[in-house]
């Protein structure tokens, strides 16, 4: 029979992630129920049941909230705003290249008038690296809601931004230390900045990120470093993982039991096992907090408890029961814990190195040299802890690599036995500089010989093998498969689950190419990209976002995972309505990862100059063989995949000298008696210039142009276009007040239905030529926002 607390804490897990897969959650619930009928007691899976329908109802309700909360501070800046106020700190401050992630709760605030609901969760970024938790601050900083890139298709930001409860983020102007009371988490982030300030004066610079990253859980690596970890399999290395933690914690209570047991008077009169047991279930959890708190630490933190308390009250081991019980913890403490990645695969690499053990292990004894059995045993065991993982590192990483296997053989040792054990006694012997020097030194090149091997495992491309993102029901399909090998199933069984989980690709596939014309709106914050599909099969995109003053990529957040989602590797057609930054900040990563027939644009960029990133992007798309076409080989009708696509501007070609906005690409596309029209950032100039051209306009959507400012949708356009929806793409940290009320006010004047990407995420239109859809990312979901009047009819 299986452990009863197992079962309970895996249908934890799942009614936790019910909350926005409901239907998958419970076609896959019911499918391991019915696996597990002659495995458990009958009792037992009734209280699953009950179990699952509570945590479900737990992670929603906690999602509702933050949404609420989320949707009412959007209405409330309405934008980033000056706001002064006083916080209390509530989580270990992080250094993030020179810069201190604060996040705390405002007990009062104002912003520019409007003042602050108290207990709002906020991040700043600036003050001082050795603030501690429970500290008072007085504080000045620029806040604007924290951005959610919400888009059908992709995974859901929402969980985990409600898990950590930050609604509001930005720079802080000013901090300053008003009140300090002694706790022990205080001493801990103490311990922090003492730690991190040793590694920053005795490690080397290459190192400095590594040993921050494994000693506190600070990821201060960059974009390249981190890339390279994550891609070869190696990121659990350079974290304060599961494996980190166990071998943290189990050293001390094991030298501290050597301790112990050479006191004669306390060894012959106490069960000394039970002391140093008692006093790991302290430093386990106390470990966890001094690391970061991320959810694997905290996960095995609550699991190596789990097992030394079994030992406290005089029980044997019980590994799967531990592993159960970290797994109720730590969902009774966050009730979105399932969403965690860190959390999920330290679960599935803990169960499938378990299960390694019970059946390799005769196996691997039967191997006569020692030598051999070393290495199959380092190389079974990364295949067990990375089998389970793949379909969770597939939400992470286009591609998986082989060489991840050997990178982890090579680098295991360098990592776990002499990287972590060195970083861990380094912030205790500070009181002999020589020596702390010393160990600091063979920390790092340890440290950069492993940056060595992941660097050369992620550039193995020979060994990478693509891999797309997987869908909700792909997951619950690997689900019953891992459920299946667990359980010993017949062969048949899980061939047939097998069968299913490749033909769900194939339905994937199918559904990533609709045979109608659809126009989807990506939320990429204050920007523009649209996905446009023809009827054909034909994919376009139509701008691709951007931000100024951030390293934020929408290319990478946004499109890429879109693609992936869609099993969509080649763009027909890239349209660069305009070159202004918030248009083509994210166009190049898409033209580095995926085919691109043609790049069409204006020419007055390449004529007038846009600067050094339009520039370099031109010159990719040539180096990729990429065909550029301008306005003025593109003006007229082009009948593509089934569609009539129609240039209406800036034709014949863009007016020397005058803004850019008002020579943007406009795209009017028609299928059948259907129609969308795109006039990219078309203000009152251009489209008075399209009202005399006499250009068919009349569209059933309107992307509206220039994200709803008041310079666009003049009365007469919207009187010749006529559409029944409009979508508008605008950010909740947006500066420009956009969508301005002038806008919206003629929209409703005209009788458009509004959607807009702040408030529903992204925005689907679409057409069989007959009859029109809509649907909206939190439309979807199931919210909505607290502005009923913002929706369609």
């Amino acid at each position: 029979m299986l452990d009863s607390v197992l079962v309970l804490a895996l249908a934890a897990a799942g009614g936790s992630l019910a909350a926005t897969s409901p239907l998958v959650t419970g076609v896959t619930g019911l499918a391991v129920f019915a696996l597990l009928w002659r495995r458990a007691r009958r009792v037992v899976l009734g209280a699953a049941i009950v179990v699952l329908a509570l945590s479900a109802l737990r992670a929603r309700l906690a999602l509702a909230d933050f949404e609420r909360d989320h949707a009412a501070l959007r209405q409330l800046l309405a934008g980033p705003r000056r706001c002064a106020m006083s916080l209390r700190v509530v989580e270990s401050p992080t250094l993030r290249g020179d810069r201190t992630r604060i996040v705390g709760d405002v007990s009062s605030g104002d912003c520019e008038g409007r003042a602050l609901p108290p207990r709002t969760r906020v991040a700043i970024y600036g003050g001082s690296p050795g603030l501690r938790r429970g500290d008072e601050l007085e504080a000045i900083a620029d806040l604007a809601p924290v951005r959610l890139f919400r888009n059908l298709g992709a995974p859901d930001p929402t969980p985990r931004a409600a898990a950590r409860g930050v609604l509001l983020s930005g720079g802080a102007h000013a901090v300053e230390l008003t009140g300090r009371k002694v706790t022990v988490s205080g001493w801990v982030d103490a311990a922090r900045a003492h730690a991190r300030r040793r590694i920053l004066n005795t490690f080397t610079p290459q190192a400095q990120g590594l040993a921050r990253a494994l000693v506190l859980g600070e990821n201060d690596l960059d974009d390249e470093e981190a890339a390279a970890f994550q891609k070869s399999g190696l990121s659990h290395l350079l974290a304060v993982s599961g494996t980190h933690l166990v071998f943290a914690v189990v050293s001390l209570v094991l030298a501290l039991r050597w301790l112990l047991v050479r006191i004669p008077r306390l060894a012959a009169q106490r069960d000394v096992g039970r002391i140093t047991a008692g006093a790991g279930m302290v430093l386990a959890l106390a470990y966890a907090d001094f690391a970061g708190g991320s959810g694997s630490a905290w996960r095995a933190a609550w699991m190596l408890s789990a097992a030394y308390a079994a030992r406290v009250l005089g029980r044997g081991p019980a590994t799967l029961r531990a592993v159960a019980w970290s797994i109720v913890v730590g969902l009774c403490v966050d009730p979105l814990a399932a969403y965690d990645l860190s959390f999920m695969l330290s679960l599935a690499a803990t169960t499938g190195l378990l299960v390694l053990s019970s059946r390799a292990g005769g196996w691997l004894a039967r191997v006569p040299s020692r030598a051999l059995k070393w290495l199959l045993t380092a190389v079974a065991a990364t295949l067990a802890s990375m089998i389970p993982c793949a379909p969770l590192l597939a939400l992470m990483s286009a591609e998986l690599t082989l060489a991840g296997i050997a990178a982890n053989v090579i680098a295991a040792p360098f990592g776990e036995l002499v990287s972590l054990p060195l970083c861990l006694v380094h912030p205790l012997i500070g009181v002999v500089p020589s020596l702390e020097r010393g160990v600091a030194l063979t920390a790092s090149g340890a440290l950069v010989v492993v940056s060595k091997v992941a660097r050369w495992s992620a550039a193995a491309t020979w060994a990478a093998v693509p891999v797309p993102l997987p869908l909700p029901f792909q997951l619950g399909l690997c689900v019953v498969v891992f459920t299946l090998w667990l359980l010993r199933a017949r062969r048949w069984q899980l061939g047939v689950a097998l069968a299913l989980l490749l033909a769900s690709e194939g339905v994937a596939r199918r559904a990533g190419v609709p045979k109608e014309l659809r126009v989807t709106a990506l939320d990429v914050g204050q920007g523009d990209a649209t996905l446009l599909d023809l009827p054909g099969g034909e994919l376009w995109l139509v701008d691709g976002g951007g931000f100024m003053g951030t390293t934020v990529d929408p290319g990478k957040s946004v499109i890429l995972p879109q693609l992936r989602a869609r099993r969509r590797t080649h763009l027909d057609v890239v349209v660069l309505s305009h070159p202004h930054p918030d248009h083509f900040g994210g166009l190049r990563s898409v033209l580095e990862v995926v085919s691109v027939g043609e790049l069409w644009d204006t020419g007055q960029g390449r004529n007038e100059g846009a600067g050094p990133v339009y520039a370099e992007l031109l010159k990719l798309a040539r180096a990729r063989g990429i065909r550029v076409r301008e306005a003025r080989e593109l003006c007229g009708r082009h009948e593509r995949s089934g569609a009539a696509v129609t240039v209406l501007g800036p034709c014949p070609t863009f007016t020397p000298g005058r803004h850019a906005n008002d020579n943007s690409v406009v795209l009017h596309v028609a299928f059948g008696r259907r129609a969308a029209l795109l006039p990219g950032d078309a203000e009152a100039e251009q489209e008075r210039e399209l009202l005399r051209a006499e250009s068919e306009l009349r569209a059933d959507f309107l992307k509206v142009g220039h994200h709803g400012s008041r310079t666009s949708s003049s009365a007469a356009f919207l009187e010749a276009v006529r559409p029944s929806v409009g979508s508008i793409s605008c950010g909740v940290r947006n500066r420009f007040g956009h969508p301005h009320w002038e806008a919206m006010r003629a929209l409703s004047a005209h009788g458009v239905a509004v959607l807009r990407t702040d408030d529903l995420g992204s925005v689907v239109w679409s057409s069989d030529g007959e009859q029109v859809g809509i649907a909206a990312y939190l439309l979807r979901r199931g919210w909505l926002p607290i502005d009923g009047a913002r929706l369609p009819p």
